[in-house]
């Protein structure tokens, strides 16, 4: 199960850069940033793909999507200058706290 952990983080890497890409994309329209667009979303969904050979498809996604959302919205304040208010930061330390919650008590995730 380990393996598929490892798996699924570089999905959520994969997704991350791709999703950093499309913001750096300007709606497609430079070619460098759309490339990489495509090229990291198709490494992230082949990734998740494999995960599912493991683990149930509801606790795969809503690991890959919540932490996809944490570390967008981190890049998008390192990177881009996007601030975030207070319920912004409590929201994304709630999807924290459910991703913990699954792991670390859930039957169905398969430690």
């Amino acid at each position: 199960m380990p393996h598929a952990y490892l798996i699924l983080f570089l999905a959520v890497i994969a997704e991350t850069i791709g999703t950093t890409a499309l913001q750096a994309s300007h709606q497609f329209s430079r070619l460098w940033p759309s490339v990489l667009v495509v090229v990291s979303y198709g490494i992230a969904f082949y990734l998740l793909g494999l995960t599912l050979k493991f683990m149930p498809v509801g606790i795969v996604y809503a690991i890959w999507s919540g932490l996809g959302i944490v570390f967008i919205a981190i890049i998008g304040f390192i990177v881009f200058g996007q601030r975030l208010d207070w319920p912004a930061v409590l929201g994304l330390s709630m999807i924290l706290i459910g991703i913990l919650v699954i792991h670390l008590f859930s039957k169905t995730a398969g430690h």
